[in-house]
């Protein structure tokens, strides 16, 4: 089995995001929007229901006339295969090739690979400079940009709100906590900022261990807000932080990749 984490560059129109559930179907394990992000993230099984979600987009979101605060190169800006189960990395690869190239073909998308030969800021930083698309047209689609389209394991998403700090506070303090399995932006949200934490091997380091680093990177006159888990979590990274405190880090089980595919 895979998981496919689509990342749709539209996180404020409720007929939209209504839309896109329908959309995605049974396949829908999750949901998350950000209306200051202007972005939602579905984590869907199988690789039908991300082609139908990419098709969507491609013809009600124009990147164009899209502003949020999060970083962006496409209105179908992600999109990571899984592998859960009895899946294979080389699952997961195939399943991202096929894509990129299905993209390519049928939808005119630029696409760029991530995963074991690159990582996903790599691509950020370098697409259409450095790096050319792995599959598409050499220029970014008018009206869609391009898809960053990945094969990884799993991965959690969490974000911690702060107040009390600028912008620049909270970049630095981004920075300062930013190690090989703790990747951060520092962004400003509303009237508050936002250490945004992407934890790529999150049995080494999880939402725990990423908070604890953030709130000793503080200054004294900044306190934290909440967190913010985005989409799902491994019931295994659950395991490995104590219950009491779940609330604190926006966890609960019935939040677990598990949990969603049993129900």
């Amino acid at each position: 089995m895979l998981e496919c984490v689509v990342n749709i560059s539209e996180g404020r129109d409720p007929g939209l995001i209504e839309d896109l559930v329908a959309i995605c179907g049974s396949s829908l394990l999750d949901l998350h929007t950000d209306a200051d992000h202007n972005r939602s993230v579905a984590t869907l099984v199988g690789t039908s229901a991300p082609r139908d979600l990419a098709r969507w987009a491609l013809e009600n979101l124009d990147l164009g006339a899209h502003d949020g605060v999060h970083p962006r190169l496409g209105t179908i800006d992600v999109v990571p295969f899984v592998p859960l189960g009895s899946a294979t990395m080389t699952d997961a690869i195939a399943a991202r090739d096929s894509f990129a190239g299905w993209a390519a073909s049928e939808l005119g998308i630029p696409c760029f690979h991530y995963g074991p030969e690159r990582s996903l800021p790599s691509v950020r930083r370098d697409a259409f400079r450095a790096l050319s698309p792995d599959t598409g047209p050499a220029v970014a689609h008018p009206r869609a940009g391009a898809i960053c389209v990945g094969a990884r394991g799993p991965l959690v998403a969490w974000n911690l709100w702060v107040d009390g700090i600028d912008l620049a506070t909270t970049r630095a303090v981004a920075s300062n906590v930013r190690t090989d399995t703790i990747r951060t932006l520092g962004l400003q949200t509303g009237h508050h900022t936002q250490v945004s934490v992407n934890l790529v091997d999150p049995m080494r380091a999880g939402p725990d261990m990423a908070h604890d680093a953030i709130v000793a990177a503080l200054p004294p006159d900044a306190r934290v807000l909440r967190a913010e888990l985005v989409g799902l979590v491994p019931r295994a990274v659950l395991a490995r932080i104590d219950p009491d405190r779940w609330e604190e880090l926006d966890l609960d089980d019935s939040r677990t990749i598990e949990a969603r595919l049993a129900g």
